[in-house]
């Protein structure tokens, strides 16, 4: 697949770069590049990300970074038994804990709540920072939603991290996860405050919080464009009325000669 013009390589993180210095230097330029190219399309065309994670991994499947990426792209792309299945491989080769709030997910993404929920309690947790603590109470929680237990999702969100003021990077997600609970749960009210602190710290526009406030606001959106085009429908079914302006006139001019006749 074409690597775009302004990708040099060099775009990786310090520590991919340290990584990729156990391959030949074309290769581990080649890799790289590809894995710019993930990055990039992750979020926006998640199937390019995936097509050049699997590019980089077939050149260099014994780097843990690359097991990596190629893991979230797979997950990008809801194909969470093989999301798994490199996570796991990266881990082996890293001995680290960073990937076990997503290991997680995907066992969730697989039907399988309970086994998120063991990870949850793992000891694995308590050597996660404090971002990774919090993304494993979102998944944890996420679990005792699949399994319709709506309560113990709400109070597992609940935490020092949900209850401080100050705004973290994952603020915005934790206090949307709490409102979702909340109004699922039919506590209206308290959704609605929740969603509004997320829309304040949500300076990123990470989630729609903003949008789901409008709805229990009773806010309607419309579309501009539609609204253009019913208008313009409109005019011209008012103008279509009857005959044409041209034959009215015409048959109006034809009624009056009819009239001087008799």
């Amino acid at each position: 697949m074409p690597i775009a013009e302004d990708v040099t390589g060099e775009e990786i993180d310090k520590d991919v770069r340290q990584e990729l210095q156990s391959l030949p230097k074309t290769l581990a330029e080649d890799v790289a590049k590809n894995l710019v190219m993930v990055a990039r399309l992750i979020d926006e065309d998640p199937e390019g990300a995936y097509a050049y994670a699997k590019i980089a991994l077939r050149l260099a499947s014994r780097v843990a970074a690359v097991r990596e990426a190629a893991g979230f792209a797979a997950y990008a792309n809801q194909k969470y038994s093989e999301a798994l299945a490199e996570f796991r491989a990266a881990r082996r080769m890293t001995g680290g804990v960073e990937l076990w709030p997503v290991m997680a997910d995907c066992e969730r993404g697989l039907g399988r709540p309970e086994k998120a929920l063991d990870m949850a309690g793992a000891p694995e947790v308590h050597k996660l920072d404090k971002a990774g603590q919090v993304e494993m109470r979102l998944v944890a929680a996420g679990a005792r939603r699949d399994m319709g237990q709506l309560d113990a999702a709400i109070v597992t969100l609940q935490s020092p991290e949900l209850a401080s003021s100050s705004v973290q990077p994952w603020t915005a997600r934790l206090r949307y996860a709490y409102a979702d609970a909340l109004l699922a749960a039919g506590r209206e009210d308290e959704a609605r405050e929740w969603f509004a602190k997320a829309v304040e710290s949500d300076k990123d526009g990470s989630t729609d919080a903003s949008d789901r406030l409008a709805e229990l606001d009773g806010v309607e959106f419309v579309d501009a464009f539609n609204e253009g085009d019913d208008e313009a429908e409109g005019e011209a079914e008012s103008e279509d009325d009857g005959e044409p302006l041209e034959a009215s006139a015409a048959k109006d001019t034809e009624d009056v000669e009819d009239e001087h006749k008799d």
